[in-house]
């Protein structure tokens, strides 16, 4: 495929059943997606199910027992020169030199991607204006707050200004104030044309993804908008129980065998079934004669975090 082919292409990401088999094991097993140019993508999923290794795939790190990928129109399996020229990859550990400065940083991946001399300043210079790092560059990294390391480790991720980013939990571990200033970066470089790729464990940014994928056991379980995965994969009604006494309650309600799912949400109780409605005065009755007070119940909009615990789990 030539260049212009390759420019032109309409996705960034085509995977087209994927799969990855280690002594027998299948952790990822014939994923089939598409993600669109300039798109946030978010790929979701517990521990061990598969969401790593999808990555590694795609970025030409680790080869594929079956299936195929394409990424910004180049084979996985046999153009990875040419991807990796192409995209950046941020880890959840930031991937930078604690014992270097914010500057040093700069220049040693600028290096490392063949950024250097004139076009190296002006990408250093951006990236300090984009990160709001101006001021800081003879700071020691190891002695910035978890949220400047992480913008620093966005912008040494594009120093190289790639068409597409991955980013592995890139807000695991730092405060809300910092996740949210972080995202609105994520959004700028959006519109400005890069195609973002990112895990992530917060329901709240996942809310934000253009289109996400659940993955589970190494299978997709679902796949769509944020409103189309809601819609299609959230069967029952969800109902939130305010009561004293949550974690005991859980215990009662799960016993009582009526639900679909019930999961706690701080000091709410989420339960999820047909008509739940239907089911209030029983839940008050089971849990009063445990000595639980029911302070309220109100049948909510399904959250997409109760969506994503009812698609793992079932």
């Amino acid at each position: 495929m030539d260049s212009e082919g390759n420019n032109a292409a309409t996705y960034a990401v085509e995977a087209l059943e994927l799969s990855k088999q280690f002594d027998g094991f299948t952790a990822v097993d014939q994923v089939s997606f598409n993600v669109r140019r300039g798109e946030i993508f978010g790929f979701l999923g517990p521990n061990g199910a598969g969401k790593t290794t999808t990555m590694r795939m795609l970025m030409g790190l680790l080869p594929p027992t079956s299936g195929s990928a394409l990424i910004l129109g180049y084979d996985v399996a046999s153009e990875t020169a040419e991807i990796h020229q192409r995209i950046g990859y941020m880890s959840q550990r930031f991937s930078l030199y604690n014992d270097l400065t914010v500057d040093e940083n700069l220049k040693f991946f600028g290096g490392t991607y063949g950024v250097r001399g004139q076009r190296l300043q002006e990408r250093r210079d951006a990236i300090l204006d984009m990160a709001g790092l101006q001021g800081r560059q003879r700071e020691y990294t190891k002695n910035l707050s978890g949220g400047w390391r992480q913008r620093l480790a966005l912008g040494c991720a594009i120093l190289h200004e790639p068409d597409l980013l991955f980013l592995d939990e890139p807000t695991a571990g730092v405060d809300p104030i910092s996740r949210r200033e972080f995202w609105d970066l994520l959004y700028w470089l959006s519109n400005s044309g890069k195609t973002i790729f990112v895990t992530t464990h917060y329901m709240d940014e996942a809310e934000h993804c253009h289109r996400l994928a659940f993955i589970q056991r190494g299978q997709l379980v679902a796949l769509g908008s944020p409103e189309e995965i809601k819609s299609e994969k959230m069967l029952g009604q969800v109902l939130e129980i305010d009561c004293s006494a949550p974690d005991r309650a859980m215990g009662v309600l799960r016993s009582a065998e009526l639900f679909d799912e019930v999961s706690l949400y701080g000091a709410l109780i989420h339960v999820v079934a047909a008509e739940v409605e239907t089911l209030k005065f029983q839940i008050q009755e089971l849990l009063e004669a445990e000595g639980i007070v029911v302070r309220g119940q109100e049948v909510i909009t399904p959250s997409l975090e109760d969506v994503f615990i009812a698609s793992v789990r079932s």
